[in-house]
């Protein structure tokens, strides 16, 4: 085996094992003691934040893909939760197929596509990696995942399946980031350094791949604000530290002291849009005559 082969093989497995304890880490099960409640509370966060400033962030999102949209574009959506990027996305195309498998969040997505009159969105209440490529083989213009990439196991079967399923184009969008409030706090309640545990930057490792397999990749960092009310400042919080270490009355109590202190302000974020061109397929007639 060459030095180059070597070298790039090498390359191949770290990121692999890397990308594993990572995605590991951040699926981790919350520890949340005090309140029985949270997740379907931080469920309504997650809807209500989504729909800040009339989806902004899903509106900056759909801004930076608009040099390729197309009024009659199809489009498959996969992790769609509460609507963020669905809601904006379907003013722009002819219609949309939503891949989403947590029930909770179908809820919020089917009152938010009401509320907002939307009328050409389609709902898939299944684990994308689950469904089968006949489904979607060659369905659609669009292939997009916002929001999503921590849920998937191995990336490069997602990236796949997202390609098997366009005839045009791809695209994640990945939050760049994490906010100061929620680094700060976990080394206030855990005594540690903070190295990372929460950062969303999984677009690394799909550029990564996707340069590996030759894919041309286009850039774009959109900004977006958010802003939270004190509770669901709070459960936001609750839902990092929530993975390491048990929050309970008095690390909540910690939390809303800090909040207080810090106070509630709009926040500023980026996010990473890539979006690149699936490779022409070729049917097996086709190959056989050439």
């Amino acid at each position: 085996m060459s030095d180059r082969k070597f070298n790039s093989r090498m390359k191949e497995l770290n990121w692999r094992e890397v990308w594993e304890e990572m995605q590991k880490q951040r699926m981790k099960p919350l520890k949340i003691g005090y309140d029985q409640e949270f997740r379907a509370k931080f469920a309504a966060d997650y809807s209500e934040v989504a729909k800040y400033n009339d989806y902004e962030y899903g509106r900056t999102a759909v801004e930076a893909l608009s040099e390729i949209l197309n009024k009659n574009f199809e489009v498959l959506e996969i992790g769609a939760g509460p609507g963020t990027l669905t809601v904006p996305l379907a003013e722009k195309v002819k219609r949309i197929v939503c891949v989403e498998s947590s029930e909770l969040a179908v809820e919020y997505l089917r009152r938010n596509l009401k509320e907002s009159q939307v009328e050409n969105v389609e709902i898939m209440t299944k684990n994308w990696l689950d469904v089968s490529d006949p489904e979607i083989k060659d369905r659609f213009d669009l292939a997009v995942c916002s929001h999503f990439l921590w849920q998937v196991k191995d990336l490069e079967k997602h990236l796949k399946k997202m390609e098997k399923a366009s005839r045009r184009y791809c695209a994640v969008i990945q939050p760049a980031g994490r906010d100061n409030i929620v680094t700060e706090m976990w080394t206030k309640i855990t005594g540690e350094d903070y190295t990372g545990q929460f950062d969303p930057d999984a677009d690394y490792f799909v550029y990564l791949i996707l340069r590996q397999w030759g894919r041309s990749v286009n850039v774009r960092m959109p900004n977006y604000s958010v802003e939270r009310n004190f509770e669901q400042e709070v459960r936001y919080i609750a839902s990092f530290i929530g993975k390491y270490v048990e929050v309970d009355a008095h690390v909540k109590g910690i939390i809303e002291q800090y909040v207080l202190e810090k106070g509630l302000r709009k926040e500023k974020h980026s996010a990473v849009m890539m979006w690149w061109s699936t490779p022409p397929k070729y049917s097996q007639a086709h190959i056989k005559k050439t």
